[in-house]
């Protein structure tokens, strides 16, 4: 493996190179109990393409990504739908599963739900007793936070200025308000499972770690989530995880920025949120994608919809030299241009990964992407078939880590059909005409409808029809009341 992959740890607030041939990867997934929203999508794509990363140098990648399926949101959610919690778990977790795959996210090698991993977390927290860094109180049991010395090292806060964060309930039976809930005692009309300090349910944090443990070991490569895990979820993982095992839970710990949304993080809490099938139903998945990505992935990502139309430009710039080429090659001659090609692909190739080595710098390896796809459409017509055909291949195979350019040309213009968007960017010239003599009749007949409605006046559906010939890429030049075609040209 010639190349290896340097992340940012923020635990140590250095780069760390993975070393290892093995990597036990661990993403935090999500607690379903509503529908999935982008700014989830933004955490997923990009662990997504690390793993993607990671896969193509070699790596065996180990990747469990959890599903929280109780918790007091989705208890509070049933009750609202007047429904079972683990109706509400299993509704929202199909969804879940539905638009990530939409999404063209992998699939994790393991997804352990927290409700199949109750025997392993009441284990886990029987050993945290009796060492001294849990306690059975009369509404649940706690960790001990101020006996970890080195809570806060993640977050870099002091637990003197702390505050008890979200999702930690304030309990006047705890020793210390800071102190969280590994097990939660029952409440009338909420599941609960039996343990030996009576029937109740687990927190949110001991269910990562006793997962962790059980799936990949006491230390693993890489855990990761959005930065706003940090704080206190990731931080109590770490308080039990090394209370119990003496050892470190992670070599590098693996944050991406909040998408922002009208100045605020994109949260289902403060209803400032676009979900998932919203974005689908106006761009492609790998549009999506691409905006997500094109950014540095620690830093907060504002989101638009122009913003998404920008993403759309630049990918319809990438398919367009693709497109091109792959239909220029099918009349181009054999041999060499002697444009050194090879050497130019090689050299792509290779600044591609190592902008993705370095901390997965997504912008740049974008830029060379665009500057593959350039290098094509300028060259187009000097380069011969072997040439052509490889520079696509290229960028399919480069694109296909980011989990982008893997679609036909019909693909893309289906996908641009569905969502009425134009697709005369993207279309070779030729393409229609060749793809069916069936296709030529057809447009020849609009023409002639066409020309009956402009006979009798009717402008304004002979208009309508020329623009919609336009959005399919055929061009309409009107002389007095005949008409010619051609197909628009790159």
């Amino acid at each position: 493996m010639s190349l290896k992959v340097r992340l940012y740890d923020t635990l140590s607030g250095k780069y760390v190179t993975l070393d290892s041939d093995t990597v036990r990867a661990y993403f935090c997934g999500p607690t379903v109990y509503d529908h999935p929203h982008l700014g989830h999508a933004r955490a997923y794509v990009v662990f997504d393409v690390l793993v993607r990363l990671l896969a193509y140098l070699g790596y065996k990648v180990i990747y469990a990504r959890n599903v929280t399926d109780i918790d007091d949101k989705i208890i509070n959610k049933a009750k609202e739908e007047n429904v079972s919690p683990f109706e509400v778990a299993d509704k929202y977790y199909r969804e879940f599963y539905d638009y990530t795959k939409a999404l063209k996210i992998l699939a994790p090698n393991i997804e352990p739900r927290a409700t199949a991993h109750i025997p392993e977390i009441i284990e886990f927290i029987k050993k945290l007793i009796e060492k001294g860094y849990a306690y059975d109180a009369q509404d649940g049991v706690y960790f001990r936070v101020r006996r970890f010395k080195d809570y806060g090292k993640l977050s870099k806060r002091n637990i003197d200025e702390m505050r008890a964060g979200a999702r930690v309930e304030p309990s006047e039976f705890k020793e210390d308000p800071l102190d969280f809930a590994l097990w939660k005692k029952a409440k009338p009309n909420e599941p609960s499972w039996p343990s030996p300090w009576g029937p109740g349910r687990p927190g949110w944090h001991i269910e990562c770690s006793a997962m962790a443990l059980k799936h990949l070991g006491e230390t693993i490569e890489i855990h990761g989530g959005g930065e706003d895990l940090i704080f206190p979820h990731h931080e109590n993982e770490i308080a039990q995880s090394e209370a119990l095992n003496e050892k470190p839970l992670a070599k590098i710990w693996f944050h991406v920025g909040l998408l922002i949304f009208r100045g605020e993080k994109m949260a289902k809490s403060l209803k400032n949120f676009v979900t998932i099938k919203e974005a689908l139903e106006k761009f492609d998945n790998e549009t999506i994608r691409l905006f997500l990505l094109n950014a540095n992935y620690r830093k907060q990502l504002e989101f638009s919809w122009e913003k998404m139309e920008e993403a759309e430009d630049i990918l319809d710039e990438l398919y367009r030299a693709i497109f091109l080429a792959e239909y220029k090659a099918e009349h181009a001659k054999e041999q060499q241009s002697g444009n050194n090609v090879d050497d130019f692909a090689k050299q792509m190739k290779q600044q591609f990964l190592e902008a993705l080595c370095d901390n997965l710098n997504f912008v740049e390896a974008i830029k060379i992407l665009r500057e593959i796809a350039k290098y094509l459409i300028q060259k187009t017509d000097a380069l011969s078939k072997n040439e052509l055909l490889t520079l696509t291949k290229l960028l399919r195979e480069l694109g296909g880590i980011l989990g982008i350019l893997q679609q036909s040309l019909d693909e893309r213009i289906n996908e641009k059909n569905i969502r009425k968007k134009p697709i005369n960017k993207i279309v070779p010239p030729g393409y229609i005409t060749k793809s069916s003599e069936l296709t030529e009749k057809l447009i020849r007949l609009i023409i002639e409808i066409r020309k009956e409605l402009r006979k009798r006046k009717i402008y304004d559906l002979s208009d309508t029809i020329r623009e919609e010939l336009k959005r399919l890429g055929i061009m309409l030049e009107d002389l007095g009341l005949e008409s010619k075609f051609f197909f628009s040209e790159y």
